[in-house]
C-alpha cells in the first residue's frame, strides 16, 4: 500500500508539473485537434477550386468543349490568357495549371493524327498538383473521345467488374487520414511527455530530492508512466469523439472501450520508451533528436502509411518487435472494420509482451542512471 501511495502521489506531482508547462499543454491541444484536422484534409483526393489559365489557339468546337469541362468545385472558371501571360502568371503564382491548345487541333484529330496539348503545372502547389494533372488528363481524354465518337456513351466491355468499397464507400481520404493521425499522435506524445518529465526533473534539480526520499526507481518510473499515459489516453478519447466523429464526421465502426484498452497497452510500451530516451538525453533538444530518429521509422514502417505487405520481408519481421506495428493493426481493425476482441487478441497479447520488455529495460537503465 505504501508503494501504491507513493506512485499515486508522484503521478499527481507529474500532472501538476505538466499543467505548469504551457508549451507541452499547447502541444497536446494542437496535436489532438488542429493537427489531426490539417493532416486529414491537407491533401485532397481531387483538385479543389484550382485556378487554370487556358490558351485557345484553335477556337474550335472540341477546344470549347474541353474548356467548358473544367467545372466547380474542382476548378474555378478557366481564365483566357496568351503566351506571355502564361509564363508570367506561373512565375507569379496566379495559375496552378496552364493549358495550351495548339492551332489546328480539331483538324488534326479528324485527320487521324495525334496532336499534343501542353499542360504546365505549378508543382509548388503540392496538394493540387499531385492529383490535378491526372484529373485534367482524364477530362481532356473524355471530351476528345466523345467528340470523335459523335456521341457520349460507355464502352461495352466483355467482362464487367462490379466493385464494392468496404468500410469507406466513397473513398474519402479524410476518414483514413484522421484515424491514422490519431494513432501517430498517441505514439509521439507518449514518448515526448514521459521523456520530458524525466529531463524536467534533472533540469530543475528535483531528481536529487527524489533520491533522498524513501522512493524507489520503480515508483518514480511507474508514476511517470501512468500519469503521462493517462493524459494521452484522455486526450485521444476526446479527439476521437470531438474532432474525428464530431468535426470531420468520420464514422467510428468499432468499440471505443476496446480501442481504449489497446491504447493503454500501447502506452505502457511507448511511455517506457520515453523513460529510456530520458535517461540517454541530457537536455530537451537531445530528446527531440532521439524522438525524430525513432519516431519516423516507427510511423513509416509500422503499416500506418504504407501496407506492410509491400515492404521487404526482413523489414516486416524486424518491425514485429515494435509496438506501433501491432497497435496500427489493432486500431485500424477496430475503428475501420469494427473488429472485436476475438480478432485483435493477438495484437493485445503482443503489446503486453513488448510493453513488459520495454518497461524492464527502461527501469534497468533508469536505475543505472540514478546511481
Amino acid at each position: 500500500m505504501r508503494k501504491l501511495s507513493n506512485i499515486l502521489q508522484l503521478g499527481i506531482k507529474e500532472l501538476r508539473s505538466l499543467y505548469r508547462d504551457p508549451a507541452l499543454v499547447l502541444l497536446i491541444l494542437y496535436a489532438f485537434s488542429l493537427g489531426i484536422y490539417s493532416s486529414a484534409t491537407g491533401v485532397p483526393e481531387a483538385p479543389h477550386r484550382a485556378v487554370i489559365g487556358v490558351i485557345d489557339e484553335d477556337r474550335s468546337q472540341v477546344s470549347t468543349r474541353i474548356i467548358d469541362a473544367f467545372q466547380p468545385p474542382y476548378f474555378l472558371e478557366p481564365v483566357p490568357i496568351d503566351l506571355a501571360q502564361m509564363d508570367s502568371g506561373m512565375d507569379a503564382g496566379l495559375y496552378t495549371f496552364t493549358l495550351d491548345i495548339p492551332p489546328n487541333f480539331q483538324q488534326d484529330l479528324l485527320a487521324g493524327r495525334q496532336p499534343s496539348i501542353q499542360l504546365n503545372v505549378d508543382a509548388t502547389q503540392v496538394s493540387q498538383a499531385f492529383t490535378g494533372a491526372g484529373h485534367i488528363q482524364q477530362i481532356i481524354n473524355a471530351e476528345v473521345t466523345a467528340f470523335l465518337a459523335r456521341y457520349r456513351s460507355d464502352t461495352a466491355l466483355p467482362v464487367e467488374a462490379v466493385v464494392h468499397m468496404a468500410f469507406n464507400p466513397n473513398l474519402v481520404r479524410a476518414w483514413f487520414g484522421a484515424v491514422n493521425e490519431v494513432i501517430n499522435q498517441i505514439t509521439m506524445l507518449s514518448i515526448i511527455l514521459t521523456g520530458a518529465a524525466l529531463i524536467r526533473e534533472r533540469e530543475h534539480g528535483t531528481i536529487e530530492h527524489l533520491l533522498v526520499m524513501p522512493v524507489t526507481p520503480f515508483e518514480i518510473m511507474s508514476a511517470k508512466v501512468w500519469s503521462m499515459g493517462l493524459v494521452v489516453l484522455v486526450a485521444s478519447a476526446l479527439s476521437l469523439r470531438l474532432i474525428v466523429e464530431g468535426w470531420l464526421q468520420v464514422p467510428i465502426q468499432g468499440s471505443l472501450l476496446l480501442f481504449a484498452c489497446g491504447v493503454a497497452l500501447h502506452l505502457f510500451a511507448t511511455t517506457s520508451m520515453g523513460i529510456f530516451f530520458g535517461t540517454l538525453a541530457r537536455s530537451m533538444p537531445q530528446l527531440g533528436l532521439l524522438v525524430i530518429l525513432t519516431l519516423m521509422p516507427l510511423q513509416i514502417l509500422s503499416g500506418g502509411m504504407t501496407p506492410r505487405e509491400s515492404m521487404p520481408e526482413i523489414v516486416q519481421n524486424l518491425m514485429l518487435a515494435a509496438p506501433t506495428t501491432h497497435f496500427v493493426e489493432l486500431a485500424q481493425a477496430i475503428l475501420f472494420r469494427g473488429a472485436g476482441a476475438d480478432i485483435v487478441w493477438p495484437q493485445l497479447v503482443a503489446l503486453v509482451v513488448i510493453g513488459g520488455v520495454f518497461f524492464v529495460g527502461a527501469l534497468s537503465r533508469l536505475r543505472r542512471s540514478l546511481r
